[in-house]
C-alpha cells in the first residue's frame, strides 16, 4: 500500500536523534515550558526571520491566541475562506468572532485578494476586524495584495501557516508577512512534533508579549493573572523533537518539490491538473493535489491498486452541518470554492515517499486515463 502521508516514516527517518532528544527531557525532569522550548522558539523565529515565536499547544490554539492577541473578540468578524481544514474557522468562533467567508482564487486555492475589499465594504452590523489567509497546501496566499488591503482598512492580518512550513515567496517565508502567524506541529505536518503542537510567531513586540500571556493563564509572575487567558503550552518532549526535525525542514521540502516534478511529468498530456505553483514561491507541498472531473472513479481505481489517497477537503464549512447559519457568506457567493471541492484528490506526498512510488501512482493514473473507451 501506497500511504497518502506517513508521520511514522518521518519519525524513522531521524529515530535515534530523536530516542535522543526524549531521553534529554526525561532525564532533565522539566516538562512545561523549559528549555527545550524557549531553544525551539528561538532556532525556528530564526529560521521564519522574526524577532518572537511562542510555543502553544496546537495549531488551532495558536489561531484563536493570535486572533485574541490582536484584539479580535465577541462582535467582531474575521474574514477568511471555506475551502480550509475546520480549525481555520474553529479558532474565529473560540475567540467569540464571526467568520466571514469568501470565495478562493481558482489558480491557487487560496484567499481572492479581489473579492476582500468588496465584502468589507458590505459587511455592517460585525465590523471586520481581522483577515486570515491560509497558505493551503503549501502555496502562499497573495499577502502583497492582502497586507496593502488590511492597511488601508486598519485589519490585522493573522497568517494560517497550518500547511506552509517554510514556504516562501522570493526568498521571504510564509509567516512573517502578517502582524501575527499560527503553525501548526500537527504529525503529518511538514514539521510534525510526534502528538499535537502549535506556535505563533510575531514581528510586534508587544503582540508577542501579549501572546505569551494568553497561553498561560494571562501570567507575567506565577499565579498572578494580568489578562484572562488559558492554557496552552507546547510541550517540552515535542519541542525537542521538533528541534531535531527543524534543520532538515528545507531539505525535506526539496524532496517534496522532486517529487512534485515527477508527478507534473507522469501527468502531462492527460486531463488532470496539477498544482499551480505562482512565480517566485517556493511550494512547500504539504499535499500535492491533483483536480479531476472524475475524481471519485479515479480515487477508487487507485485504492483498487493499493494506492491511498485523500481529499483535502470534501465539504465546504459553510456547506457542513455545524457552520450552517452560523457564518457570514460573501454576498458573491462562493462559486469557486464549491466548484473545486467536487474535483480535488490529494496523492501521496511526504519525504520518505521513493522515486519510483510517485512515478507508479503518476502512471497508474496516466494509464487509467488512456484506457479503452467503457473499461472501468
Amino acid at each position: 500500500m501506497i500511504l497518502p502521508a506517513n508521520p511514522a516514516a518521518s519519525y524513522l527517518a531521524h529515530q535515534s536523534e530523536i530516542d535522543q532528544a526524549i531521553r534529554r527531557v526525561l532525564d532533565g525532569g522539566i516538562y512545561i515550558l523549559g528549555q527545550e522550548v524557549a531553544a525551539f522558539e528561538q532556532e525556528f523565529a530564526r529560521y521564519l526571520g522574526v524577532p518572537h515565536v511562542i510555543g502553544v499547544g496546537s495549531g488551532t490554539d495558536a489561531l484563536h491566541i493570535a486572533l485574541r492577541a490582536c484584539g479580535v473578540g465577541p462582535g467582531d468578524a474575521v474574514l477568511t475562506v471555506s475551502h480550509t481544514a475546520v480549525a481555520t474557522v474553529a479558532a474565529i468562533e473560540l475567540a467569540g468572532a464571526i467568520p466571514v467567508l469568501t470565495d478562493i482564487d481558482p489558480a491557487t486555492a487560496t484567499l481572492d485578494a479581489n473579492r476582500i475589499e468588496d465584502v468589507i465594504k458590505k459587511q455592517g452590523t460585525h465590523p471586520i476586524r481581522a483577515i486570515v489567509p491560509v497558505h493551503l497546501y503549501g502555496h502562499p496566499a497573495d499577502m502583497s495584495a492582502i497586507m496593502a488591503i488590511a492597511e488601508r482598512h486598519g485589519l490585522k492580518v493573522i497568517e494560517d501557516c497550518a500547511q506552509s512550513h517554510g514556504a516562501a515567496v522570493d526568498g521571504r517565508k510564509t509567516g512573517t508577512r502578517g502582524h501575527l502567524a499560527a503553525f501548526s506541529f500537527y504529525p503529518t505536518k511538514n514539521l510534525g512534533a510526534l502528538g499535537d503542537g502549535g506556535a505563533v510567531a510575531a514581528n510586534d513586540g508587544h503582540l508577542a508579549e501579549r501572546t505569551r500571556l494568553l497561553r498561560e493563564y494571562g501570567w507575567r509572575e506565577r499565579y498572578i493573572s494580568e489578562v484572562p487567558g488559558l492554557n496552552s503550552r507546547l510541550d517540552e518532549i515535542q519541542a525537542a523533537i521538533l528541534r531535531v526535525k527543524l534543520p532538515h525542514l528545507d531539505e525535506e521540502n526539496a524532496r517534496r518539490r522532486e517529487l512534485a516534478r515527477i508527478y507534473d511529468a507522469a501527468l502531462s498530456g492527460i486531463p488532470v491538473t496539477v498544482p499551480h505553483s505562482s512565480p517566485g514561491v517556493a511550494h512547500a507541498y504539504h499535499q500535492y493535489v491533483v483536480r479531476s472531473d472524475h475524481r471519485d472513479e479515479l480515487r477508487a481505481f487507485l485504492k483498487a491498486n493499493s494506492v491511498g489517497t485523500l481529499i483535502h477537503y470534501p465539504v465546504p464549512l459553510h456547506l457542513q452541518p455545524a457552520y450552517q447559519g452560523r457564518v457570514i457568506l460573501d454576498e458573491a457567493g462562493l462559486e469557486q470554492t464549491e466548484a473545486i471541492c467536487r474535483r480535488i484528490l490529494s496523492l501521496p506526498m511526504y519525504p520518505q515517499l521513493a522515486d519510483a512510488q510517485a512515478q507508479e501512482v503518476g502512471d497508474l493514473i496516466a494509464g487509467w486515463h488512456h484506457r479503452p473507451s467503457g473499461t472501468p
